[in-house]
């Protein structure tokens, strides 16, 4: 038995890109090419960049289903996703790429079996661990997704933007203390 399978890893995935693309939504498209520093991806770039990401998961898990990424081409492989991620989009297809790559990516998630996200991939010789659980880097598409997230919320405060999170926060600790208040 376990106590965190496919359909919480799906649901843990779908809060995450729903955060993902509220922040992308509170960003004004005039914003979306402003960059935190020298080098570093844009704000469009970055949600772009999360968009596409889980495909390198979908392709290794999913439509090959690796049992070792020794051979995988990954040089080609990321090629074509950067020539997708140079794509112009504006700020209504950069959501609207975050909401269907995300949903599909989900949906697979959605339909993994206990099975399937236990086995394992062998790594190529050398590297350590020799090799992980499908789960493991399945989880790791959402781990990515939550560390760019934190970069952009980063930027909202650059941009005098307050991150969604904190309003919401904010609104609980309010509601809290008038309760509270209102027992006194």
């Amino acid at each position: 038995m376990t106590y965190y399978g496919a359909k919480d890893l799906a649901a843990a995935f779908r809060t995450v890109r729903k955060n993902t693309i509220q922040i992308a939504e509170d960003i004004p498209e005039e914003k979306y090419s402003f960059s935190p520093a020298p080098g570093a991806r844009s704000v469009g770039e970055t949600l772009v960049h999360i968009a596409l990401a889980p495909r390198g998961q979908k392709q290794i898990q999913f439509t090959e289903r690796l049992k070792t990424l020794s051979g995988f081409n990954f040089p080609a492989f990321m090629g074509k996703l950067q020539a997708e991620s140079q794509k112009p989009r504006t700020k209504a297809e950069i959501i609207e790429l975050l909401r269907t790559e995300g949903e599909d990516f989900a949906t697979l998630l959605d339909g993994a079996t206990e099975d399937f996200l236990g086995e394992r991939v062998e790594f190529p010789q050398g590297q350590t661990p020799p090799s992980k659980p499908r789960f493991e880097m399945l989880s790791g598409a959402k781990e990515h997704e939550m560390h760019h997230r934190g970069q952009l919320m980063l930027v909202e405060r650059m941009l005098g933007i307050t991150p969604h999170l904190t309003h919401q926060m904010n609104e609980r600790i309010a509601a809290m203390q008038a309760a509270a208040a209102a027992k006194q």
